[in-house]
C-alpha cells in the first residue's frame, strides 16, 4: 500500500486481501486526521471485514480499493471507492443499521455526482453510488442510468451479505468499460462543462440579489471588472502572469466583482463555456462561502420547481460549490501535490502525487482565481505552525519547515501553470479580524521576493493608511512591474448607498477624527444612526424599521462577554448556524430577526442586513480621550491589554477592525447599544455585579453621543 494524501488507505485487491485485518485497520488510524472517535473506529473494523469478503468473491488481483476518499476541494470523504473492470463504486457504508434512509441515498449520490462532476478522471466513467445498511436484508434489483444520462447509476441499496451480488449485476450491465486511469487516485480538480453552465444560470437569475443588492441604477462595479477582464485578456495573449489588488469600501460589491468577473471569464460573451478558461470565486471566510452557497442552491432550487424540473436541493448545492468555494481547501489541494519534506526552502511539485497536464503543469484547471478578502491570509508562522501539526482540510499531512506565507504560496501555486495565469485579490481595508491574519502587505512582499516576473495591477487607494498601513508604495518602490489604476477602487457603498459617507463616518469615528461629528450630520436624514442604552427600545426600534422580508439582527464583537443578561446569546460557531441566522425565514427562531442570537465579526464580515443593532460591549472602551482596550478572563473580571508588546498591539489592531466591520453591516440603519452596567450594590456595600460596573461603558455612550447622535 502506498500513503497518499488524498486518502486513508489505498491498495490493489491483492495486496489488500494479503494485509492482515490489524495491519489494514492501523494504517487507517495512523493517517487520519486527529483521534478518531469510537464510532468511526467501530464503523472501520466492520467495513474492513465486510470488504475482505468482497474482494475476495470478486477474484480479480488488479482492481483497487480505497478507503475514505477525499473528493478535492469539496471536503467530503466517500467510505470505500472500488475501481474494477473501468467502473468507479462508491460505496457508503450505515454499519449496524437495518433500514434504507432518503437522507443516505442522497448522501451517496452526492458523492457519485461529485466525482462525475468535478473529478477529471471519472467525468467519463460509469459511476455506480452504493448504499449498504449492513444489517438491510434486500438489495437493488435492477440496474439503471439515472434520468440525466451522465453515466452515474441511480442508488443502489444492499446489506453487507449481498455487496458482491450487486456488483456482479453492474458488471453484466456494463461489460465493456475501458480501464481507470492508473492515476485516478490523485486526478486533477476538473469541473465540467455542464456545472459552469449552472452557474452562469444560477448568476444571471440574481441569485446574488440577496447577499448584494443595488439600490441605484447608476451605481455599477462595471468599470473595475472591465479592468479587470482587460488585464486576463493581456495576460492571456502575452502568456504572462499577473495579480490585480481591487479595494472597497464597506459594502461596495467586492464578492459581486469576484463573482461577476468569473462568469464572464468562463464565457467571454459566449453561450458555451470556453475550455480551461474558467475562474474560481475562493474565500477564507466559511460563514460568508456557506451563506452565498446557500442563497444561490435555494434560490436555483425554487426556479426549478417552477418549472416542474426533476431537481435536488443538493443538486443545486453541488452547482454552487465548483463556483464558490474555500480557500483553505484550494490551498491544501496544492499542498498535498509538494515534496516533503521541503528541502533547502524550496517547494517542489512531487510526480508520484500529481498529474501534469499539457498547459496547466500541475497547476489546476483555472487560469483565474479569485481570492476574496485577501487581507485575511495566514501569515508564515500561522500557516507553518498549521502544517507542523499536520492540521489540514483534507487530510493528516506533517510539512515541518514550510517556508512560505499563505499568500506566498497562492501565488506559487498559480505560477505552475506553464501558460498564463492572473490572480485577483479583493482587499478590505481595515478588516483583519483574527490572529495570524497577514494584511495585504504579505502579498506584496511575496511577489516582490519570489515572483518578480508576475505583472501588479493595483488600486491607487491600496497606498492609504488602512491597507498595509499605509506602507504600500514603500513596499512596492523598487518593483518595476507596477500599474497604479485608480479603475481598481469601488468607492461607493453599494449596502447603503443612501449614505455613501457611512464608511468615511466609521472611520472617523474609530480614528476619534473631530469629523466625525460633521459625517455624521450629513448622513442622518438619509441613513439614520440611533443611540440607546436599553436592548428593549434597540428591539422596538428595529422591528418598527423593517418590513416585508427586509432582515435584522444584533452584532457583537468575539471578545464580548456580559451580554446575557441582556437577554442576548452569541450565535454558537459553525457555519450551519449562520446559513440559519442569514436566510432563514423570520418565523424561525434561528433567523437573524428573532433578535435572540447576536453574530460576530467572523460570522458576518462579508455579509450584510437591513437593519442592524451593535450591542457594544466592555471590551473596547472610550476612556480619557482615548480607546482602552480589554480581555474578560472568562469568570469575574476584565483585563486591561497594555504595553507594546507585540500580541497586545496586535490585540489593539483587530479590535477596532472587528468593531469596523460590525458598524459596516447595515444597508439601511442601525441603532448602537451602549449598556449602562448595573449600578446596583448590596446591603453589604458590595457591587452585585462587578462585571459589568457602570463606569465601563458610560465613557463610550458619552463619547457617542457627542457626536450628535440621536438618542432614543
Amino acid at each position: 500500500m502506498s500513503k497518499n494524501p488524498r486518502c486513508l488507505y489505498h491498495s490493489t485487491f491483492a495486496s489488500f486481501l494479503n494485509k492482515d485485518f490489524d495491519s489494514i485497520f492501523g494504517t487507517l488510524c495512523d493517517n487520519y486526521h486527529g483521534d478518531a472517535l469510537t464510532t468511526t473506529r467501530e464503523a472501520w473494523h466492520g467495513e474492513i471485514a465486510i470488504m475482505k469478503n468482497v474482494i475476495a468473491s470478486l477474484n480479480d488481483p488488479n482492481g483497487q480499493i480505497i478507503f475514505e476518499y477525499d473528493i478535492p476541494r469539496l471536503g467530503k470523504r466517500i467510505d470505500v471507492v472500488l475501481l474494477y473492470r473501468g467502473i468507479v463504486f462508491c460505496v457508503e457504508f450505515k454499519v449496524g443499521e437495518s433500514k434504507i434512509l432518503e437522507a443516505d441515498i442522497d448522501q451517496v449520490l452526492d458523492y457519485a455526482l461529485d466525482l462525475k462532476n468535478f473529478h477529471k478522471f471519472s467525468e467519463d466513467k460509469v459511476i455506480v453510488p452504493i448504499l449498504t445498511a449492513t444489517e438491510f436484508s434486500k438489495h437493488t434489483t435492477d440496474i439503471h442510468m439515472s434520468v440525466y444520462d451522465d453515466r452515474v447509476v441511480n442508488p443502489l441499496v444492499t446489506g453487507k451479505n449481498c455487496i458482491s451480488a450487486l456488483i456482479q449485476k453492474v458488471l453484466e450491465r456494463f461489460p465493456y468499460e475501458t480501464p481507470v486511469n492508473p492515476d485516478w487516485i490523485i486526478s486533477p480538480y476538473a469541473p465540467t462543462p455542464t456545472i459552469v453552465e449552472a452557474a452562469k444560470t444560477l448568476y444571471e437569475s440574481h441569485s446574488v440579489e440577496n447577499i448584494t443588492r443595488h439600490e441605484a441604477d447608476d451605481v455599477s462595479t462595471d468599470a473595475t471588472i472591465r479592468y479587470i477582464l482587460d488585464v486576463i485578456q493581456k495576460s492571456k495573449s502575452n502568456g504572462e502572469k499577473s495579480i490585480c489588488f481591487v479595494t472597497g469600501v464597506p459594502g461596495a460589491g467586492k464578492t459581486l466583482v469576484g463573482l461577476d468577473v468569473a462568469v464572464r471569464q468562463t464565457y467571454q460573451g459566449n453561450d458555451s463555456p470556453v475550455e480551461d478558461e474558467g475562474a474560481v470565486y475562493l474565500s477564507g471566510n466559511g460563514p460568508l462561502v456557506a451563506v452565498l452557497t446557500e442563497a444561490l442552491a435555494k434560490d436555483n432550487f425554487q426556479k426549478c420547481r417552477d418549472r416542474n424540473e426533476p431537481k435536488k436541493i443538493s443538486d443545486s448545492r453541488r452547482e454552487v460549490g465548483k463556483f464558490i468555494q474555500i480557500i483553505h481547501r484550494y490551498r491544501d489541494n496544492m499542498l498535498a501535490k509538494i515534496k516533503n519534506p521541503v528541502e533547502n526552502g524550496v517547494l517542489e511539485i512531487d510526480p508520484e502525487k500529481a498529474v501534469k497536464l499539457a498547459e496547466s503543469g500541475y497547476g489546476e484547471v483555472e487560469h483565474v482565481a479569485i481570492f476574496d478578502e485577501a487581507q485575511r491570509s495566514w501569515t508564515h508562522k500561522r500557516l507553518a505552525d498549521y502544517l507542523k501539526r499536520g492540521g489540514t482540510y483534507g487530510n493528516k499531512l506533517k510539512v515541518p519547515n514550510f517556508p512560505m506565507s499563505e499568500a506566498a504560496f497562492l501565488i506559487w501555486s498559480l505560477d505552475q501553470r506553464e501558460d498564463w495565469a492572473t490572480i485577483v485579490c479583493l482587499v478590505g481595508g481595515g478588516q483583519e479580524i483574527n490572529t495570524g491574519e497577514a494584511g495585504i502587505s504579505e502579498w506584496i512582499d511575496a511577489l516582490n521576493e519570489n515572483f518578480p516576473h508576475w505583472k501588479v495591477y493595483i488600486s491607487n487607494k491600496l497606498t492609504e493608511p488602512e491597507y498595509a498601513e499605509g506602507k504600500v508604495n514603500e513596499l512596492l518602490q523598487k518593483n518595476a512591474n507596477v500599474t497604479y489604476s485608480d479603475g481598481l477602487h469601488l468607492g461607493v457603498s453599494l449596502r447603503s448607498f443612501r449614505a455613501e459617507k457611512l464608511s468615511a463616518f466609521v472611520h472617523a469615528l474609530l480614528s476619534l477624527d473631530p469629523k466625525a461629528s460633521d459625517l455624521y450630520s450629513e448622513i442622518k436624514d438619509k441613513y439614520p444612526i440611533v443611540l440607546t442604552r436599553d436592548m428593549d427600545k434597540a428591539r422596538k426600534w428595529l422591528h418598527s424599521k423593517v418590513r416585508g422580508t427586509e432582515r435584522t439582527g444584533v452584532l457583537v464583537t468575539k471578545e464580548s462577554a456580559r451580554f446575557k443578561p441582556l437577554a442576548v446569546h452569541v450565535l454558537p460557531s459553525g457555519d450551519e448556524n449562520a446559513v440559519h441566522w442569514f436566510l432563514e425565514d423570520k418565523i424561525d427562531t434561528r433567523s437573524s430577526n428573532y433578535l435572540e442570537d447576536a453574530a460576530t465579526e467572523i460570522q458576518v464580515q462579508g455579509l450584510e442586513l437591513d437593519y442592524t443593532c451593535l450591542l457594544w460591549d466592555a471590551d473596547m472602551r472610550y476612556e480619557n480621550g482615548d480607546w482602552h482596550f480589554y480581555r474578560f478572563n472568562g469568570q469575574t473580571k476584565w483585563v486591561e491589554q497594555v504595553g507594546n508588546t507585540e500580541s497586545k498591539q496586535e490585540l489593539m489592531k483587530y479590535m477596532l477592525n472587528a468593531y469596523r466591520v460590525l458598524l459596516t453591516r447595515a444597508r439601511s440603519g442601525m441603532v448602537i447599544c451602549v449598556p449602562t452596567g448595573n449600578p446596583n450594590k448590596t446591603l453589604n456595600g458590595f457591587w452585585e455585579d462587578s462585571t459589568r460596573l457602570p463606569e465601563f461603558y458610560d465613557g463610550t455612550y458619552e463619547y457617542l453621543k457627542s457626536l450628535g447622535i440621536e438618542e432614543i
